[in-house]
C-alpha cells in the first residue's frame, strides 16, 4: 500500500521505517530540512535499538522515501499518517497546534482519491472529528484561492473523500522497533467499515505474525471502536501503568519503615493473575515522553467534564515525591551534601534510549545543586552522543571509573545493561565515601557489598 508518515519524531519514524519493511511504499514527510538530509543519508535522529538498519535496507529496496514536499506525500499516500508531537503545556493540556498545521496542509492538498487519515499522534479525546473539521477547513481555503486566481468557476468543487481513524500507538522506547513487529492488540476507531478495512489490510502482515519473533502464535487481536474510545485506551492505558508504578512505590517507602523488601512483595504480589508482574519495579519515579504528559492530559480533560481524578492526581503527586527519595538517602549516609560530590550512574529516563524528556534525572540534577553538591554523570548514550550540551549543573564524564573518581556517593538512576558488569571493586577504591543508592533495586545487593559499598536500595 502507499503510506505517507508526517512527522519524523519517535513514533513517526519507527511506524514509518516498520511500515516499509514489511512491504508497503511510505514517504516520510518533515520540515526540518536537516533532519531529513539526514535520514537520506541512511542516519537515524534517535537512538532505538535496530532502528538505523532497518532504515538503510528499506531505503535501499525503495520501499522508504524522506522529504519536505508536504504535497507530494498527500498525494502520494492512500493512508496518511499525523505523526507529530504534542507536548504538554504548562497548564496540562496538549498542545495540538501541530497536528491542526498537519490537518489543514492535508487539506490543502487533497484533490481525488480517497484517503484515510490516521491519527497516529496522542491527542485529546474528540480530536478525531476536531481532525476532520481543520481538513475541511483547509479544502475549503485551498477552494477559496483556486476561485480568486481563477483557475476554477464558483461552482466547481475540489473533490476530498477521506475519513479520519484514531490508531493510537503503544510503543516502548528502547523497544519500539520489537513492539511494532510483535503487538499486543491494534486499536482502530471509525465508524466508516471502508477506512477500518484498509487499515486491516495495511497491518494485515502484523496482525498474521509474519514478521513476529514467534510465527506460532495466534493472530493479534485487533480491537475495533469508535474515535473518542480508540483515544481513550491509549490514555487510559498509560494512566493505569503510571499508576501501578506509583502504587509500588508507595508500598516500597512503607517497606523500608517496616523493614521489609518490595522486591519480594512484588514478587509476591506480582505472581496472582489479577496484578501480574510488570510495572511492579520500585524505584525513583516514572518519567519520559508519554506518562508525564499522558496522565496530566487525562486529568486535564476530566476537570474539562467537571470530573476530579482523585486516584491519578495521587499518582503524580507519589511520583513527584518518589524523585526526592535517593536525595533522602544521601542525606541520611553523607549528612551535610554541600561541598560532596555525586556521581550518578545513567541520565535517560530509562535504558535503551536517548531520550532525556522528564527525566527523573534532572530534578535530582536541580536538588543536587540546590544543596550544594558538585555533581558528575555516566550514561552510555549521552556521554558518547554529544547531547550532554543541553545539561546544566553536572560534569558529563566519559567513563564509569572516571565518575567514580573523588565521589563520595554513587546513585544507580537508569537500569543500563552494562551497569551489572562493571568492576565496582576498582571504582570504589578511588571514592571518598563507599556509598552506593541503587534508584532502581537493579543491581545485586550481595556484589555491590562484596566490592566494598555501603548499599541501599528503595524499599529494600
Amino acid at each position: 500500500m502507499r503510506v505517507c508518515v508526517i512527522g519524523t519524531g519517535y513514533v513517526g519514524l519507527v511506524t514509518g521505517v516498520c511500515l516499509a519493511h514489511i512491504g508497503h511504499h511510505v514517504i516520510c514527510i518533515d520540515n526540518n530540512e536537516e533532519k531529513v538530509k539526514l535520514m537520506k543519508s541512511g542516519q537515524s535522529p534517535i537512538y532505538e535499538p535496530g532502528l538505523s538498519e532497518l532504515m538503510q535496507s528499506s531505503a535501499a529496496s525503495g520501499n522508504l522515501e524522506f522529504s519536505t514536499d508536504l504535497e507530494a506525500g498527500v498525494k502520494h499516500g492512500e493512508i496518511l499518517f499525523i505523526a507529530v508531537g504534542t507536548p504538554a503545556l504548562p497548564t496540562g493540556e496538549s498542545d495540538t497546534r501541530y497536528v491542526e498545521a498537519v490537518a489543514r496542509g492535508i487539506g490543502a492538498h487533497l484533490n481525488g482519491g480517497y484517503k484515510v487519515i490516521v491519527n497516529k499522534s496522542t491527542v485529546p479525546i474528540g480530536s478525531g472529528d476536531w481532525v476532520r473539521m481543520i481538513v475541511l477547513d483547509g479544502v475549503a481555503e485551498r477552494q477559496k484561492n483556486l476561485v480568486a486566481a481563477g483557475s476554477i468557476s464558483t461552482i466547481e468543487r475540489i473533490e476530498a473523500e477521506f475519513d479520519v481513524v484514531s490508531n493510537p500507538e503503544f510503543l516502548r522506547e528502547g523497544s519500539a522497533v520489537y513492539d511494532t513487529f510483535n503487538p499486543d492488540r491494534i486499536v482502530l476507531g471509525s465508524n466508516n467499515p471502508k477506512a477500518i478495512e484498509m487499515m486491516k489490510q495495511l497491518y494485515a502482515p502484523l496482525v498474521e505474525r509474519q514478521f513476529s519473533e514467534d510465527t506460532s502464535l495466534p493472530p493479534v487481536p485487533v480491537v475495533v471502536t469508535d474515535l473518542s474510545s480508540a483515544e481513550m485506551i491509549k490514555y487510559a492505558a498509560n494512566a493505569f501503568l503510571a499508576t501501578k508504578i506509583s502504587f509500588i512505590n508507595e508500598v516500597a517507602n512503607i517497606c523500608d519503615r517496616v523493614g521489609a523488601d518490595v522486591t519480594q512483595v512484588a514478587k509476591g504480589i506480582g505472581l496472582d493473575s489479577r496484578i501480574g508482574s510488570k510495572f511492579l519495579s520500585a524505584g525513583i519515579g516514572w518519567g519520559g515522553s508519554c506518562f508525564p504528559k499522558d496522565v496530566s492530559a487525562l486529568v486535564h480533560t476530566a476537570e474539562d467534564y467537571g470530573y476530579e481524578t482523585e486516584l491519578l492526581n495521587a499518582a503524580i503527586n507519589v511520583n513527584k515525591r518518589q524523585r526526592t527519595i535517593a536525595i533522602e538517602k544521601l542525606q541520611q549516609e553523607l549528612k551535610i551534601l554541600k561541598g560532596k560530590t555525586v556521581g550518578l550512574l545513567g541520565l535517560t529516563f530509562k535504558p535503551d534510549t536517548d531520550d532525556m524528556r522528564d527525566a527523573p534525572a534532572l530534578t535530582m540534577i536541580e536538588q543536587l545543586n540546590r544543596l550544594g553538591a558538585k555533581v558528575k554523570a555516566y550514561d552510555p548514550i549521552v556521554s558518547q552522543s554529544g547531547l550532554s550540551h543541553g545539561l546544566s549543573g553536572v560534569i558529563i564524564e566519559s567513563d564509569p571509573e572516571r565518575l567514580a573518581d573523588g565521589c563520595d556517593a554513587l546513585v544507580v538512576v537508569t537500569e543500563w545493561q552494562e551497569f551489572l558488569r562493571l568492576d565496582y571493586g576498582k571504582m570504589v577504591k578511588t571514592m571518598r565515601e563507599p556509598v552506593l543508592i541503587d534508584g532502581r533495586n537493579f543491581l545485586d545487593p550481595a556484589v555491590v557489598t562484596a566490592a566494598g559499598f555501603r548499599y541501599l536500595g528503595i524499599g529494600r
